[in-house]
Formats: structure tokens, C-alpha cells, sequence
């Protein structure tokens, strides 16, 4: 039976949806829509799909997500052999590097070279294989003639294109695969919290997660890959590698982007602005001379610990094309580039001893207390040691002399002991069997590395757990911030989430450094936080493994937090994205008599918890789709709850089916595509028209 023409269309409009905020999130860093409704979208696609299989095709987002384990990864050759670049460890020797190229290419020094210059990411390197515009193989480096081939695990990341914006017979591109440094701490938290493997560095994670046999696992983790150069390509030339690294942009593919100053002191000005605010800098340039290339070393070095990736150093390669042919190969690497590195940024110093600090899941987290170091421009004391079996493994024992470094140039980590300078007196360190902070037994679970405090009121937890409870994405009570927890705790005016809601004036005025304003700006947040949503609410109660993700699905499935007291595990794992361990970690903490109780109590405050069904019949918004582009006066989630709660629907592109978009200042393609296609275009205060 033929498939309906208006699913087709419905299903083809939703994967370039999909993937257009795939590209204005991962390579852009200009994300268009929420996770929520991104998930939405995500979710819409993948039921269409299940009923009308002949629909799916290999470059639909919902391709991604991680096919069957393989038993081993397929050898295969490259076309062109993947090179290493000759290192040094001085900008000096970007002097000698100039001297031999224009020898070699009988330049003499008044001859005009540029240099293509880019910070050298430490990460994997990879080859992808497109055929006539479709994503075909991810090769990994291997020998540099022969590598593995891991598109399983490379095809689900979400920052490529599975279909290039070009049809070409053939195009090799060539990066490397890394993780953010925000993500890696993400991921090593979340891998710390549910008992699992934590990472030492940024290149690590990246290099494990890309040779795991699972691809659910890649799939699981935020992998990026930034793109820098070409194997073989057909149907397409280039005159310089300033043009190759534009192409790349426009067929869709994720690059460190191109500088578009013609002065470098105006480049040097808006990246020392830029670093550590944007993920998406363009810090790739050409450089029109040997000392602007020098320059550029220079200054890549003082922003290298605010990159959002990881870099070791910088590459410099001769721009033109044709020059690169001439200069050749010398061995295995090219005459004409050369990658120029910083020093490592670690430095010696001693464990005074390590401690333990009991987090909101009951976590022991061994910590390192250092004697003081400088590291990366940076005062390191403390280095987290995560657990036993790290400790293990690594063999660090209380004042020992270590080296220790920044990982992802932000965690502080001992990378390794200095054993000939070990005390003869020195003991191996073990975690305690009880919680330091309330000597509640401590149990490690089967299957996993962290010892955890099995005493649910312990302060320690609290502290944490309300923190957490608090939080912009939890009960979002801006104004009690980590301080003031810790001093509520502290002093006995908090010892639970409910009793957030019965502080009073009189007690929070009489505390240091409180004044009238702040002790009322505090009250009235506490009472802003009443009006909240069922996912929220969950969120906030910080069961283990339960996420935002798993909130929302929850909040989707249950009226009321009450009805959660009486969920098995087999109902429970039933639901999307709710897996045994989740689902037991749910009935566990509701069958807790003392945590069941805290959230009767919490229940029983004037709470108005907005649910996530609604019913949208009737509503002033019903029927009506909005795209929303540009600043508005409000924040962008303002605005899409706004219409959501009127029962309208909010959507990431501009469509024949768009009915209204809401544009706010700076509004870019979106604006032009709604004129071309007749859409009306509203802004904030028309849109409260509508509603009121």
C-alpha cells in the first residue's frame, strides 16, 4: 500500500528540521530550540518512521542513536595515507621552518608567502568518506596507511552531516574527533554518579568511546568532530587551504572556522574578547607573513586554557595549493606544514593528604589536598582522585610527591607519583568503610566503583541534595545560592527541602552579611518558586538517575508526584527512556519512609504545579504553529512557554504550515524565508495580544 504524500512530506520536513538544529548546535553554537522540544521533534519522526519503514533512509537523524554491537572494526586503507606532522616546541622554529620552504622553493625573503594557521586539537584523528553526498565510513588514523573503520560509532554524532550539502561523486575530510572540556566534566559527573568509569583527560574519553564494540554507548556520549583538511576528492579544486577550510563550512561540515579580519590586531582584539564566552571562535587565519605567524602562536598560547577543546600547540601549513605540491613529502610528513607545541602545563608539588567529600548521592570522593602550585596560570590545591580504584592504580599515598596538571586545562588531576621521593613511613590510602561526616555505614554496589553514604539525612547530602534542589533547572530559587545553604544548614534552619518554604524574615535578617533587601529579594523568590511544573518538581527531589529528561517523561505519565508512591518497576519500565536501574532507583527512594514523608510534606505546601498534559481545546493558541528567531525582551523559553501554555506549538524552521513567526531584534534568515513564504511576522507585544 503506497505511503500517504502528506507523511512523506510530514517526514521530510522533520528530518531537515532536525538536522538544521543539529548544524546551528553543534557547528554553529547558535542552538535555535530547547532539548525538550528538540527530543519532541525527535520523538514525532521516530513513530512515523516505525510505522512506515519504507520511509527510513540512511541519513535521517534517527539513524544516529547506535545500531547492534560488532564483534571487531574492519581494516581498511586509506586512498591517500594520513601524515604526522615534525614538532618542535619553540615559535623560533617557525623561522627555521620558513627558511627551508623558501630554499626548497627558491623564494628568495622579499617573496610573498601566507601561512594557513590553526591551534593543533589534541584529540583522534579521523577520516570521513562521503559518496555522491552521502556519509559512507569513518576511518580511524591506525598506522597512517591502514586504519579501522568506525562509522557505527562516528555516524552518531550529531555535529556531521549524514548527507553533505553537495552531491559529491567522492569527498575524503579529514579532523579530529574531541569532546568539549563542559561536556567532559558533564560526562565523567554523570559517569562518577551512576558508579562507573571516569575519564583522566578529554583525548581519552574521545579515543575509549570511539573503539567501543557498542555504538549505544558512542551514542550516549557528546562527541564532536572538527574538520581541518581533505583525503581524495572528486568533482571539486581549490587554489588554496584558506578555500578548502570555507568549502568545508558550506558542505555542512564542522570546522574551527576562518578568521575574516584583514588585520591581525583586530583578530588578536575579538579573540581575547571572544575566548571563554563562545565555543564557535574562527580562530583558523591566514597569515601574510612569518612574524604574523609567529604572532599567532603567541597569542593562541595565552587563550589556550579558555577554549572550550582541548589544544596541544598550533599548525602552520604553506596556503597555496600549488605550493604545497611543489614542497612535497619528506618520509612520512609534509615539507610544507608544521605543527609548533606548548609545553605541557603540569607542575611538581605534594599530597598534604587527601580527604574525602561525601556528594548528594552519598558519593566518597577521595580529594587530593595539595601544597599550592601554579598550573596553566592557575592556583591548583585540590586534585580530585575519584576513587579506589584509581587510587589504585595509580598508587597515591598521603604525602607523596606528584605531577599534576589541569585536565581539559580545567580539572586538576595527579597524573602520576614521584615514588623515589615517597616517605619510608608511607602507607597505601583505602577509603572508609562509613561516611566521615555522620560514620553512616558506607557501601560500594555491586558492579560499581564509588562507595556511597547510605544514610539519606546525613548533612553532607543535604547540602548537597538542596543545592541541587534549588537549582535553575529544578525549583530555579535564584537568590539562595551555595552560601547561604551551607549557613542554613549550618545554623539548624534547614534540614530538609520543606523547610526551604517556612524560613522566615526575622530568621534569615539575623544572619551575617544579610540585609533588608537581599533577606526580601530571597523571600520572594522562595515564593516565585511555588508556581512550577510537575517535571520540575521531580527533577528537583534528585532521585538518582533520574534526570530532566526522565522527568519530563514521568511528569507526561502521572498527575501528581503522589502517584509515584505507588510505581512498580515493571509499570515504570514500560515508559521511554526508564531502563531497570532507573526504574529501581525510583521505587527504592519512594519505599523510603523518610524521603516518602519529605515529599508528602512538601506536597502539602501551597505549591501550583502546572501539568504537563494539557488540554489544549479551546485554548487561544490552539491550532497555531510559531517559529521564534531573534532577541526578544524576554528570555526564549519565556516566550515558547507562553504559547505552549496557550496551547500553541512551537517549531524550530520556517514552513508553508508556519503561522505566525515571532521575530525580535538581529533577526536573521528566518525573517527573510517567513517574507518569502507570506508568513506573518509578529513580535512580543502582538503576541501577548493574541493571548490576552
Amino acid at each position: 500500500m503506497p505511503t500517504n504524500s502528506n507523511i512523506k512530506d510530514q517526514v521530510a520536513e522533520l528530518r531537515q528540521t532536525l538536522s538544521e538544529h543539529n548544524y546551528s548546535y553543534y557547528v554553529l553554537d547558535q542552538p535555535t530550540i530547547d532539548d525538550r522540544e528538540y527530543d519532541r521533534l525527535f520523538q514525532q519522526l521516530s513513530e512515523l518512521e516505525e510505522k512506515h519503514p519504507e520511509l527510513v533512509t540512511s541519513d535521517s537523524p534517527t539513524q544516529r542513536v547506535g545500531g547492534k554491537p560488532l564483534d571487531q572494526f574492519e581494516k581498511v586503507e586509506h586512498r591517500t595515507p594520513m601524515l604526522s606532522l615534525q614538532n618542535s616546541y619553540d615559535a623560533d622554529d617557525l623561522t627555521a621552518f620558513d627558511e627551508r620552504v623558501r630554499k626548497f622553493l627558491g623564494f628568495s625573503e622579499s617573496d610573498e608567502i601566507h601561512y594557513f594557521c590553526e591551534p593543533k586539537l589534541d584529540g583522534l584523528a579521523m577520516e570521513l568518506i562521503y559518496e555522491n553526498g552521502n556519509f559512507t565510513s569513518a576511518i580511524t588514523r591506525g598506522d597512517g596507511l591502514v586504519g579501522e573503520n568506525v562509522f557505527s560509532n562516528i555516524k552518531t554524532l550529531r555535529s556531521l552531516p549524514l548527507k553533505m550539502k553537495e552531491s559529491l561523486p567522492l569527498f575524503e575530510v579529514r579532523g579530529e574527533v574531541v569532546l568539549y572540556k563542559n561536556d567532559f566534566i558533564l560526562m565523567n559527573q554523570k559517569q562518577e554518579e551512576e558508579g562507573g568509569m571516569v575519564f583522566a583527560n578529554p583525548r581519552n574519553a574521545a579515543a575509549g568511546t570511539v573503539r567501543q564494540l557498542d555504538p549505544k554507548i558512542a551514542a550516549a556520549r557528546p562527541l564532536r568532530m572538527l574538520c581541518y583538511g581533505t583525503g581524495v576528492t572528486e568533482g571539486i579544486e581549490f587554489k588554496t587551504h584558506s578555500e578548502l577550510e570555507e568549502k568545508l563550512a558550506t558542505l555542512g561540515l564542522p570546522t574551527l572556522g576562518l578568521s575574516r579580519e584583514d588585520n591581525f590586531s583586530d583578530f588578536k582584539k575579538r579573540v581575547a574578547k571572544e575566548a571563554g564566552k563562545k565555543n564557535n571562535l574562527q580562530l583558523a587565519r591566514v597569515c601574510k607573513t612569518l612574524s604574523e605567524a609567529i604572532e599567532y602562536y603567541n597569542l593562541i598560547q595565552e587563550v589556550r586554557s579558555k577554549l572550550p577543546y582541548d589544544i596541544d600547540g598550533i599548525v602552520v601549513k604553506v596556503n597555496r595549493l600549488d605550493l604545497q605540491d611543489r614542497l612535497g613529502f619528506i618520509a612520512r610528513s609534509p615539507r610544507w606544514a608544521t605543527s609548533v607545541k606548548f609545553e605541557p602545563e603540569q607542575a611538581e608539588t605534594v599530597i598534604d593528604e587527601i580527604r574525602i567529600q561525601v556528594g548528594r548521592t552519598g558519593a566518597l570522593t577521595p580529594v587530593a589536598v595539595l601544597t599550592p602550585v601554579k598550573v596553566g596560570g592557575v592556583v591548583v590545591s585540590n586534585a580530585t582522585l575519584h576513587n579506589q580504584d584509581e587510587i589504585d592504580r595509580k598508587d597515591v599515598r598521603p604525602k607523596d610527591s606528584v605531577i599534576v596538571q589541569r585536565a581539559g586545562d580545567v580539572i586538576p588531576e595527579v597524573v602520576r607519583v614521584l615514588k623515589e621521593k615517597r616517605p619510608k613511613d608511607s602507607k597505601p590510602f583505602l577509603i572508609p568503610k562509613e561516611c566521615p561526616v555522620c560514620q553512616a555505614e558506607a557501601e560500594r554496589p555491586e558492579g560499581e566503583a564509588v562507595y556511597r553514604c547510605t544514610n539519606q539525612m546525613c548533612p553532607a547530602r543535604l547540602k548537597e541534595s538542596l543545592k541541587h534542589f534549588v537549582s535553575r533547572k529544578a525549583m530555579n530559587i535564584d537568590k539562595l545560592g551555595d552560601r547561604l545553604i551551607e549557613t542554613f544548614v549550618d545554623e539548624g534552619l534547614v534540614s530538609s527541602f520543606s523547610d526551604i518554604y517556612n524560613l522566615k524574615y526575622e530568621q534569615i535578617i539575623e544572619l551575617d552579611r544579610q540585609g533588608e533587601k537581599s533577606t526580601q529579594n530571597l523571600i520572594d523568590s522562595i515564593e516565585k518558586s511555588r508556581k512550577t511544573t510537575l517535571a520540575r518538581f521531580i527533577f528537583a527531589l534528585g532521585i538518582r538517575f533520574v534526570g530532566e529528561q526522565t522527568a519530563q517523561t514521568l511528569a507526561k505519565n502521572y498527575e501528581s508526584a503522589k502517584e509515584l508512591f505507588t510505581a512498580t518497576e515493571e509499570e515504570l519500565t514500560q515508559l521511554e527512556d526508564v531502563g531497570p536501574k532507573v526504574a529501581q532507583s525510583i521505587v527504592s527512594s519512594f519505599s523510603n519512609s523518610t524521603f516518602k514523608k519529605e515529599v508528602e510534606r512538601l506536597l502539602e505546601i501551597n505549591f501550583e504545579i502546572q501539568h504537563q498534559k494539557k488540554n489544549s481545546s479551546g485554548d487561544k493558541l490552539a491550532d497555531l504553529t510559531f517559529v521564534i528567531t531573534g532577541t526578544l525582551p524576554v528570555k526564549r523559553d519565556v516566550a515558547k512557554e507562553a504559547i505552549e501554555s496557550n496551547g500553541g506549538k512551537v517549531s524550530g524552521s520556517v514552513s508553508k504550515k508556519t503561522s505566525y513567526l515571532l521575530a525580535g531584534s538581529e533577526a536573521g534568515s528566518k525573517l527573510e524565508k517567513a517574507e518569502k513564504l507570506k508568513v506573518q511576522i509578529i513580535d512580543w507585544d502582538q503576541l501577548q495580544d493574541l493571548i490576552s
